[in-house]
């Protein structure tokens, strides 16, 4: 049987229904993120103070349109990165900072010209009891303050059967108590977390475990945000013949697309290259206007079933392919050096230099921040001139605007390229070296194994 609300309960949900029917309307989906920049720099555990600063000398010169960061709501004690997932709360008061901190990175990065998402953990609290990291008593089913039992599913074991659509949007993910996103009570809270984050000038949220959200709730929750037009980026991840798939969820923002990075890893490490000639929707992915992708995030490097820093050139090849194909809004995954699948962020999140202390700085590789401005001056440019040599060689171009080689291969490679590029000198930003292209379009250049090229208009000189 369902249960029935406390009468206190009933009052506010009646409220909020309210309030959001005269103040909410429906509005269309923000897909892809909105202006010229669409690249997103994640920089997973990394502290507030050392995001904002990675904004100022970095990402914003880079070109990066958006960070990233990881959930700031107060969550369990511990040093594992999981404890992140699993909030008590939704102060500002997680192992990454404060809200000073946060409040400081948001603005900083603005400065920058890098806007900010938010890794938002919407769908569950914390499993067990203690104390959390912002001081705050809790034990699972009790967040006093926020909610109680009556907050929870009524499912209170864990997931077990992926094609069984209530086991997976109403059971517990990893033991971790669900929240009842179809009442009332817990659709404002959770947006009231949002608009907080809003009103710090938050730019949009990467929804966590999304697919454990039925759709509707979370465009419901989507519809009450001060902002009900930002920018919105949904995990879930894709499961043949499992009762909830991806599409379900495009109609309020972007989906991010795990068979891209799936894929990515199988065609780079056992298959040729040359089958990425029409990759994209070509594969059955869904639309690129709605699409997030990536070559690995938090979760998929540890699993391994992407690529991750650990495949040394073949993961920087990969990214530099994703930077420079035309499908989805790409997220370039930066986090630390582990061995341990739960080790937490060195130094507690503190980030004295990229490079050090186990900081891998995806995001400032050169063969991959170099792609970041490709990106951005091919934009729009539809895939031209494709060549392929049956294996692992490629090569296309963005129309007139720029044209990238990829060098799989084991050994070097000399080859004439044809492009649609004006005639002149320009740049090669993976090899740092001019190339001069002909009245014909035509150069000609060597590529060592497992590198890259890269050209686009504006950049004539190294």
């Amino acid at each position: 049987m369902k249960k029935e609300p406390h009468m206190a309960r009933r009052i506010l949900a009646g409220a909020a229904a309210l309030t959001a029917a005269l103040v909410m309307a429906p509005t269309p989906a923000q897909a892809s993120p909105p202006g010229a920049k669409d690249v997103t720099a994640v920089l997973f555990e990394w502290n507030y103070a050392s995001v904002a600063r990675e904004c100022a000398n970095s990402l914003g010169p880079a070109g990066y349109g958006y960070v990233q960061v990881s959930p700031p709501a107060e969550h369990i004690q511990g040093a594992q990165w999981w404890t992140s997932y699993q909030p008590v709360s939704y102060k500002i008061a997680g192992r990454l900072g404060d809200r000073a901190a946060f409040k400081n990175m948001v603005d900083t990065c603005h400065g920058a010209g890098v806007k900010v998402v938010v890794d938002a953990v919407v769908n569950h609290m914390s499993a067990g009891s203690g104390t959390g990291t912002g001081g705050s008593p809790y034990t699972k089913y009790d967040y006093p303050g926020l909610y109680s039992g009556y907050d929870a599913d009524d499912c209170r074991s864990e997931i077990t059967n992926y094609r069984d659509r209530y086991n997976v949007q109403h059971c517990e993910l990893v033991g971790l108590a669900d929240l009842d996103t179809g009442e009332e009570y817990v659709r404002g809270r959770i947006a009231g977390y949002l608009n907080d984050l809003l009103s710090l000038g938050v730019d949009g949220f990467r929804i966590d475990a999304a697919k454990h959200i039925p759709a509707g709730d979370l465009a419901n929750i989507k519809s009450r945000l001060s902002k009900p037009d930002v920018y919105w980026k949904q995990e879930v991840i894709h499961g043949a013949g499992e009762a909830v798939q991806p599409g379900e969820y495009t109609g309020t923002g972007d989906v991010q697309e795990f068979r891209y990075a799936y894929d990515l890893k199988r065609v780079f490490t056992s298959e040729n290259l040359a089958y990425l000639k029409n990759y994209g929707e070509g594969w059955g992915y869904l639309k690129s206007s709605v699409a997030g992708v990536f070559v690995d995030n938090h979760d998929t490097e540890r699993n391994g079933s992407t690529l991750s820093y650990k495949d040394n050139a073949t993961y920087t090849l990969a990214n530099v392919f994703m930077l420079a194909w035309p499908y989805g809004a790409p997220d370039v995954h930066s986090g630390y050096e582990w061995s341990n699948h739960d080790a937490g962020p060195p130094n507690g999140g503190r980030v004295n230099a990229c490079w050090q202390d186990g900081w891998k700085c995806q995001h400032a590789w050169p063969e991959i921040r170099s792609m970041v401005a490709f990106r951005n001056a091919t934009r729009g440019e539809a895939v031209t001139d494709w060549w392929d040599n049956g294996g692992d060689a490629i090569a296309f171009g963005r129309g007139s605007k720029g044209y990238v080689a990829v060098n799989h291969e084991s050994s070097s490679l000399t080859r004439t390229y044809q492009t649609s590029l004006p005639a002149g000198t320009y740049c090669d930003v993976q090899g740092g070296r001019t190339v001069s292209v002909n009245g014909s379009g035509q150069f000609t250049a060597t590529l060592g194994s497992n590198t890259a090229l890269a050209l686009y208009a504006g950049k004539s000189s190294c």
